[in-house]
């Protein structure tokens, strides 16, 4: 019970820090959440454009080809 008791006195004892946090500490955190979020943002575009990229460079690859095979046969 004891036991109880002086977790319970410590939980919610509160002790004047006298410590200050101005706007610079602020916006540091902010910069790097926003940071941290464009970082990711990016990272999933980079993965997901290059086998859109590639996808689309074979689709007209073989559009191209259609084109010259039918050039081809009216020749």
């Amino acid at each position: 019970m004891n036991k109880i008791l002086l977790l319970m006195l410590t939980c919610f004892y509160s002790v004047n820090t006298y410590a200050y946090l101005g706007p610079g500490m602020a916006g540091g955190v902010l910069a790097s959440i926003i940071g941290i979020i464009a970082a990711i943002l990016i990272g999933f575009g980079a993965i997901l454009y290059y086998p859109i990229k590639r996808a689309l460079k074979k689709k007209q690859d073989s559009q191209d080809k259609e084109e010259t095979d039918e050039e081809n046969e009216e020749s």
